[in-house]
């Protein structure tokens, strides 16, 4: 039976939602005001580009369109990992080299070390568990490619995967008839997403950065030296802007965002919390982040409190009837894998966007033809780390203290439009098809 948390009107039902205490309420932008920044969203990119602007003495204002964690930064799985594109680490050899796919592997490291340090000198409560991520192969031809990946990630960046056969999988709590093989990489960590972004919105209070709510910026212009950045009730003008709205962006704020970034959704069921006989029948009692290795992947990990969080890709439509086929199909998903819990409740489920790119890789940088305009966007599904650290990359180009041969050439690169931007979900919907077919 579907339970939704019981939260403010605007609350999308998830578990994270109902793990904390009612988040601040941060006033609406009334008239106008003057800042050296405007951030537009507060999600993991936009607050932390906001944090180190004002630790840096800017005076930053952070524009939101509804509150804090309400977009993709408290809807997600809470998976601190390794990611940020859909190219795998061979494409990256091939698309930008060597030297350059390293650099980009060791930014996805740091950022997982950014938040460590930031949870660390903060002194927050967020859940932390699991050490790395497990890649379980869903059909026995995929442990041969497990077996190769760890190979390739030791020999070109020094990684040191695990690889665990079938029989070794039970061994080690990850019980289940599905999973024929593991890659076990022993980088990064679990965490309550909305603590963390909540923690970080607190940071950014007490450095001196003001956050209005419920403040959507629906234009963005120049005026004069300085930009103007419209709300419903007021308008802000700043010399720097910083889009990270990420996949929850109003794409005409400002125009050139237009038909950039392609939102899809994912969607997460959490369960009641199991008892030690349920754990012990399904034989799943690891708390370790784990994944499957299908194109539309599905995603878990056993809580701390000892509820079953169970995500999956695949949805395009926000249209209710799809939402409904959507979780139905989660469900039966999350049945199939983990048959000793079948007639376990789900008490949670929602849904949010996962921002794609065309060039498959995430953007940090200058908005080209708009001076002082930058953004952070295009986390591919793992944003936490990502964002986190590409947020004070960016504060970093602003204030001169970085410069943009400073990052990795993989996020360099402004983001293209997609072809017949119109179309985009249309079109996606045949790939998802295709990639259905092929996770068979």
């Amino acid at each position: 039976m579907l339970q939704q948390s019981r939260a403010p009107r605007e609350a999308i039902g998830s578990y994270w939602e109902a793990s904390v205490e009612e988040p601040r309420a941060d006033r609406q932008l009334m008239g106008n005001a003057l800042f050296d920044a405007a951030v537009i969203g507060a999600g993991y990119a936009g607050l932390s580009a906001a944090l180190k602007l004002a630790q840096s003495g800017m005076s930053v204002c952070v524009l939101e369109a509804e509150r804090v964690g309400f977009g993709a930064s408290g809807r997600n799985g809470g998976f601190c990992c390794l990611g940020g594109t859909t190219l795998d680490h061979r494409q990256l050899i091939r698309k930008f080299g060597l030297d350059e796919a390293r650099r980009f592997v060791a930014y996805q490291v740091a950022g997982i070390n950014l938040v460590a340090q930031r949870l660390e000198a903060w002194g927050v409560d967020v859940d932390r568990h699991s050490r790395g991520e497990i890649y379980l192969a869903h059909r026995p031809s995929d442990v041969a490619g497990l077996k190769s990946e760890a190979s390739f990630l030791k020999e070109n960046f020094g990684m040191k995967a695990r690889v665990l056969a079938k029989e070794e999988l039970a061994g080690e709590g990850f019980g289940g008839n599905c999973f024929h093989g593991g890659l076990h990489v022993p980088y990064g960590f679990a965490l309550n997403p909305m603590k963390y972004v909540l923690a970080l919105a607190d940071e950014v209070r007490k450095a001196g950065g003001s956050i209005f709510g419920k403040s959507p910026v629906t234009k963005v212009a120049r005026d004069s030296e300085r930009w103007q950045l419209e709300t419903e009730h007021g308008y802000v003008r700043a010399r720097n802007v910083v889009l990270a709205g990420n996949g929850y962006a109003r794409e005409n704020a400002p125009k050139w965002l237009y038909g950039r970034t392609l939102p899809v959704m994912s969607s997460i069921q959490v369960t009641r919390p199991l008892s030690d006989g349920e754990l012990a029948d399904q034989g799943w009692i690891s708390d370790t982040m784990a994944a499957d290795t299908r194109v539309l992947l599905h995603y878990f990990r056993l809580l701390p409190d000892r509820r079953f969080l169970f995500g999956t890709r695949g949805g395009i439509f926000d249209a209710e009837p799809a939402l409904t086929t959507m979780r139905k199909r989660a469900r039966t998903d999350f049945e199939t894998m983990f048959p000793a819990w079948a007639d376990v409740e789900t008490e949670y489920s929602w849904h949010g966007n996962v921002c794609m790119a065309r060039r498959l890789t995430p953007f940090v940088g200058a908005v080209p033809g708009m001076e002082g305009v930058y953004a952070a966007l295009g986390w591919h599904g793992s944003g936490i780390a990502m964002a986190s650290i590409s947020g004070e990359k960016l504060a970093g180009l602003i204030t001169g203290a970085l410069r943009e041969q400073d990052l990795p050439a993989p996020i360099q690169q402004p983001m293209k439009k997609f072809p017949l931007p119109l179309f985009r979900k249309f079109y996606l919907q045949a790939a998802y098809w295709l990639y259905a077919w092929k996770d068979r």
